[in-house]
């Protein structure tokens, strides 16, 4: 017996509503997985295992046969959809809400966490025909009572290994526990490990298995580099790879939520468009943060792998890995999260030389080689952003009619200038800061002869002419000569309890004064609060602008503050003692 491949929608037997929708969103071709997982849906009667890497099209490879399979007549749900995160759980409905568009009286509801309970309890009231849910949020509803899923046919359950990943075992248990046991189980997942076994095993019956591409393996439109550095020299070779990929919009995946603040924060710093996504933001922190990303108001999100479960951004075109993840199915995930429907993408780790047996375990994981790579030298970053600064020059258009009053003090002015003059005064107004900070920088490389490890350190966490500034600040070195003038300090009152760091702190400051630089001394974080020492001559408003900035939801208030207290801290205020 032969199989038909369908090389359109339409050749799955699709309802016409159906395929007008997918036709609306340019959808032409099927996706491998789609192929395989759509006529079994539809056709088949068997549970099903489908494991395919993020961002191949699984959600209409289930969503299509969902919708075609629900009866708008029946009041009750029919379909469960389960998934990791709020993020996810949204995506899929407003996907799941796209392919019905043409259908009529089709109800799709998301029951997720971190919102109000009762807007969705009141829509679950008033019927729905598919949920699409998070495990925690609806194992809650459900033990309210406000949920009746014995008329559901098919459970999926989405990225199943982040499910079990994230500890939401149990949550699935009781929910499916809820479901008949005519329903129907469908489980999605980028790998197999051991606890998604289990639960296929237990839940599901004899389930037919679909493999798209290798078990366990990674994408096959992903690039993996590797650059193998000496721990100090991270960051800066972090600076490096971004200062060559001016366009990059990408994901930096840190181990923990303290380097995910403090690299965030020194990139910010340096001027880079990033922000920071870890699980101490509550739910109104993270949207704001997903929502400028996604946006592209921010080039780079920096994460940790519990944050960044679920999320669901397409177009990204890197994935750097600051830090390898203990656990090499993390690997496969973020990587995962480039390369996304059928487009090229490049999954970088930044690596020691201590670590190239645990590059191999990689390797034999995602069934690739990485390609090892040199961090680009000082003058290899010029040169990359010496192209940009000229392609946009070239890109740049003159409105004739607005110059026209004013061209002749254009050309009286400049006429004395040669070609050549005006070429090199055009490009070193905003070149010149590049050749500053990359000026007879080291080889970082790992292994590279005379290495200077000090000198770049400061140069990569620093750049921008700010490298003496932020070595005090780190270290808390004393301040610079008084030769400099009069040193003010202020306080701000925010300490480590609020989750305050030198990088932190940083970055509110230069978010407060997009001048000159400014030249600092000492900086102290203590538990309630933090003093700055600045040179008088440059702090004429800036306690004010403090004033006006907020960080985690409270005001910041700054105030000039004597003499220190003993140990070289300033007493807090009762009023600072006691929050």
């Amino acid at each position: 017996m032969t199989t038909t491949i369908a090389t359109t929608f339409k050749d799955f037997g699709l309802a016409p509503a159906l395929v007008q929708a997918v036709t609306d969103l340019k959808f032409e071709t099927p996706t491998p997985v789609q192929t395989k997982v759509i006529p079994a849906l539809l056709k088949g009667t068997r549970d099903l295992v489908a494991l395919a890497q993020t961002g191949t099209g699984k959600t209409a490879a289930f969503g299509l046969p969902l919708l075609h399979l629900t009866d708008p007549a029946a009041n009750v749900p029919q379909a469960l959809v389960l998934c990791p995160t709020r993020e996810l759980c949204l995506q899929i409905t407003r996907d799941l809400t796209s392919f019905a568009k043409h259908l009529r009286g089709i109800r799709i509801l998301a029951i997720y966490g971190g919102s109000p309970i009762d807007p969705q309890l009141r829509a679950l009231h008033r019927g729905v025909h598919i949920i699409v849910a998070t495990p925690g949020r609806l194992n809650d509803v459900l033990r309210r009572k406000r949920a009746d899923l014995s008329g559901v046919q098919r459970v999926v359950l989405d990225e199943a290994d982040e499910m079990m990943s994230m500890g939401f075992e149990e949550d699935l248990a009781a929910i499916l526990t809820e479901t008949p046991e005519t329903s129907r189980t469908l489980l999605f997942s980028a790998t197999m490990p051991r606890a998604v076994a289990t639960i296929a095993n237990k839940y599901m019956d004899d389930p037919e298995e679909i493999l798209v591409g290798h078990r366990n393996s990674g994408s096959d439109t992903v690039r993996h580099e590797c650059y193998v550095v000496h721990a100090p020299d991270r960051y800066a070779a972090l600076r490096r790879i971004l200062d060559c990929l001016p366009s990059i919009y990408g994901i930096v995946f840190c181990r923990t939520r303290i380097e995910t603040q403090e690299v965030a924060a020194h990139l910010e710093a340096d001027g880079y468009s990033a922000e920071a996504l870890h699980g101490d933001l509550n739910q109104q922190q993270r949207d704001r943060v997903m929502h400028a990303f996604r946006v592209r108001q921010r080039q780079l999100l920096v994460a940790t792998d519990v944050a960044s479960r679920g999320l669901d951004v397409t177009d990204l075109t890197h994935v750097i890995n600051y830090n390898l993840p203990d656990d090499p199915d993390l690997y496969t995930h973020r990587s995962g999260r480039t390369g996304r429907a059928g487009k090229e993408g490049v999954s970088i780790v930044l690596a020691n030389s201590r670590e190239a047996y645990r590059l191999r375990s990689l390797e034999a994981v995602v069934r690739k080689p990485f390609v090892h790579k040199k961090v680009p030298t000082g003058r290899e970053v010029c040169e990359a952003q010496l192209q940009v600064l000229l392609d946009r020059v070239k890109g740049l258009g003159a409105d004739e009619k607005r110059l026209a009053p004013y061209w002749p003090t254009i050309e009286a002015s400049l006429s004395s200038l040669t070609r050549e003059e005006l070429m090199r005064c055009l490009v070193a107004r905003d070149f010149d800061r590049f050749l500053s900070d990359y000026d007879k920088a080291p080889d970082l490389n790992a292994g590279a002869p005379e290495r200077s490890s000090r000198r770049e350190g400061r140069e990569g966490r620093d750049g921008r002419g700010e490298s003496n500034r932020r070595e005090r600040f780190e270290r808390g070195a004393p301040r610079a000569p008084s030769s400099q003038g009069a040193v003010t300090r202020l306080q701000v009152n925010l300490g480590r309890r609020n989750g305050m760091t030198p990088p932190v702190l940083m970055s509110i400051l230069n978010r407060a004064t997009p001048g000159p630089m400014l030249r600092m001394g000492r900086i102290e974080i203590m538990e309630h609060a933090s003093v700055i020492e600045v040179f008088a001559g440059d702090t004429s408003d800036l306690a004010q602008r403090l004033n006006q900035q907020s960080y985690d939801g409270r005001q910041i208030e700054a105030k000039p503050v004597g003499r220190p207290g003993r140990g070289g801290q300033p007493r807090p205020s009762r009023r600072e003692r006691e929050s």
